[in-house]
């Protein structure tokens, strides 16, 4: 018979009187419960955490106040019922506020309601105590953090003791986007303070899983240790449609490859149990690769998602990964599935999508969020309006649009704080509280289930440990250079030899490249050219500023820039890397070129140690490069590796022997 076992966690420093009061805790759990089960009880980190006894000398997190242990205080019950105690104490404003999540500014001086060095959006955000206190919210996206991430730990603490002191005590979820990429992705996040890694279609380009879960447990070690609980990944959409703006975010345009990889990443992340991880959200169902013209639907000049190959299952497939990774979350996209479904309306909005094929076909009972923004027009400056992402709904007015989206199925209002739209609809008539507490249910699961009702806070003392140690540092400059994908290499020009040649540079700095090679200040006095460059894009016509920064339009480089480089290749033996944040056309580039490699996401360091011939490249290209912009055009765009007479085919790639 396995005997009984019960363990207190000591990750964390404790207050020496607190640690031997909780294993006084200990002890009566020993004696009197009889599951079987193990129980890891959690290490209590801040003194202010409420801490108290009651009248049998059993000490627990008194969040509401009241000096009894109520059910959702008491550890050693089920999450069910946990579940079911609080949510009915919770009032409908109460239940209303848990179903947003949106942005939060952190402070430089790590006050919850500090304005400390602010700026961007962060500087027109309310603060978490504002949210907290008048709009009864517990859930938050960051955008910006602190150079520094202990001032972010401290911040959070801070949050979370703002949090115990509401009526129930509910703590806070954190969200984030990507922060551990090294590339130009918009939507990532700045990775200051984080290990930085190539962006995901350097991982696709490797194809090892291990090395995705490795690099999926060092995201959740750095993430735990400043308090970030819901990763707002990850984005597992297929790149059929090479102009979309997004591919950076993706893996592969290869279902099945995206698929195996997008399992080692969840379950890296998420860990073996949530309280010891970090929850995923993956996004964005049912993909949203193919976006007509590849305009992206985060804004009004988007034309839907079309399926001219009849391929719309072909995109679930990594989905199908995800759900049997457990994923915590799942995010839809903004498109509007067009002519798939009953009613061509966005994604959230659509009951076909999110209840008949999500909750139904795939039996998915997790939360269920919307993207950021489908509700409410942002204002953006003068004359700039981002619009409300309410594809197919836009007459509806908030309300209308607040309906809609539950009636779909969806469980939280991404980017949004309106939690009177819920409460007017209850109050209407028009949704029943029985159907608001669905969802409540499902999004305070997930706060049990991460731990944050036991143990909310973080050790300030370890986040220098935690964050960009030196192994990871060694691993993501390993995978920024092993996922390099080489294309030419005419008469073996890489590796080139180190020390002795002559080198003119051009979009690299100088400092790090001198390391190698001597410098010289112009192409007719080098042995060999040295040119970084990008996939070309161009900036949508919009008064939306955030729009202009997505890498919209052809691939391939026009006028003036392409005549610039093809003069560098005539004048000089040149090698071309080239940063792929989508599929680029090159035909004349390369075959000027004396060696063409791909990167996706990588320093001028990593790339010297490559051209150098320090570290090998590895990578097989994870989407192909089409050989003109009219075979573009006449792709299919929800059908992958489509295009006539590739420049390169999917998973093409040399090595330095070959």
């Amino acid at each position: 018979m396995i005997k009984k076992k019960y363990i207190i966690s000591t990750h964390y420093k404790i207050h020496a009187m607190k640690y031997t009061l909780y294993s006084l805790l200990t002890l009566i759990l020993l004696n009197s419960c009889q599951t079987k089960k193990e129980i890891k009880l959690p290490a209590l980190v801040v003194e202010e955490s409420k801490i108290v006894s009651n009248d049998k000398g059993v000490q627990f997190r008194d969040l509401n106040g009241n000096g009894a242990l109520d059910i959702y205080e008491d550890v050693t019950q089920p999450i069910d019922l946990r579940i079911s105690d609080l949510l009915s104490q919770m009032t409908l404003e109460e239940k209303a506020g848990i179903m947003f999540i949106n942005g939060a500014p952190v402070s430089e001086d790590g006050l919850p309601d500090g304005q400390k060095a602010l700026s961007g959006p962060a500087s027109r955000m309310k603060s978490v105590v504002y949210n907290m206190d008048t709009l009864k919210m517990n859930h938050f996206n960051i955008w910006d953090i602190p150079a520094d991430p202990k001032i972010f730990a401290k911040w959070y603490n801070n949050v979370q003791r703002e949090a115990e002191s509401k009526r129930l005590g509910i703590p806070v979820t954190i969200a984030s986007d990507p922060r551990h990429h090294l590339g130009q992705n918009v939507i990532g996040m700045a990775a200051t303070g984080f290990t930085q890694f190539c962006e995901m279609p350097g991982f696709a380009a490797l194809g090892d899983e291990a090395l995705v879960r490795e690099f999926a447990n060092i995201v959740r070690e750095e993430y735990l240790a400043i308090g970030i609980r819901e990763a707002l990944h990850p984005q597992i959409d297929l790149a059929t449609e090479p102009r979309w703006s997004r591919i950076s975010g993706n893996f592969s345009e290869d279902a099945e490859l995206t698929a195996r990889l997008v399992k080692p990443y969840i379950e890296g992340l998420q860990g073996e149990r949530l309280a010891e991880g970090v929850a995923c959200m993956t996004k964005h169902f049912p993909g949203g690769g193919p976006q007509k013209n590849g305009l992206d639907p985060h804004f009004s000049f988007q034309e839907g998602q079309i399926y001219p190959g009849d391929n719309f299952e072909y995109h679930l497939i990594p989905f199908e990964a995800a759900f049997e990774a457990n994923t915590a979350a799942i995010m839809p996209y903004y498109g509007v599935p067009t002519d798939q479904t009953d009613e061509n309306v966005a994604m959230s909005y659509n009951k076909t999508i999110i209840t008949t094929l999500l909750r139904e076909k795939y039996k998915y009972d997790g939360v269920v969020c919307t993207d950021w923004g489908l509700i409410t027009d942002r204002p953006m400056g003068p004359d700039a309006v981002w619009k409300a992402r309410a594809w197919g709904v836009e007459d509806l007015n908030a309300v209308e649009r607040a309906q809609k989206i539950i009636e779909a199925g969806c469980d939280q209002f991404g980017g949004e704080s309106r939690p009177e739209l819920v409460i007017q609809l209850v109050e209407a008539g028009k949704i029943s509280e029985e159907r608001i507490d669905q969802s409540v249910t499902r999004l305070l699961k997930q706060k049990f289930e991460l731990g944050l009702f036991d143990n909310p806070f973080v050790d300030e003392t370890k986040v220098d440990l935690a964050l960009n140690t030196e192994s990871s540092r060694a691993l993501g400059e390993q995978t920024q250079q092993e996922s390099m994908t080489l294309l030419k290499n005419k008469g073996e020009t890489l590796p080139i030899a180190q020390n002795s040649t002559k080198v003119y540079i051009e979009n690299l700095d100088s400092t790090t490249v001198a390391q190698y090679a001597q410098v010289v200040p112009t192409p007719e006095e080098a042995d060999l050219a040295i040119i970084r460059i990008s996939t070309p894009w161009t900036p949508a016509e919009t008064n939306v500023p955030f729009a202009k920064s997505f890498h919209h339009g052809d691939l391939d480089f026009k006028g003036e820039e392409k005549q610039k480089i093809l003069r560098l290749l005539k004048t000089v033996p040149t090698v071309v890397n080239i940063y792929l944040d989508r599929p680029a056309v090159i035909p004349e580039i390369t075959a000027a070129a004396q060696a063409v490699i791909a990167d996706y996401g990588a320093s001028d360091q990593s790339v010297c140690e490559v051209l150098f011939g320090n570290a090998s490249p590895k990578g097989k290209l994870p989407f192909e490069l089409p050989s003109s912009m009219e075979a573009v055009y006449n792709q299919k765009t929800d059908v992958p590796y489509d295009s006539e007479n590739p420049l390169f085919e999917f998973g093409f790639g040399l090595n330095y022997n070959q």
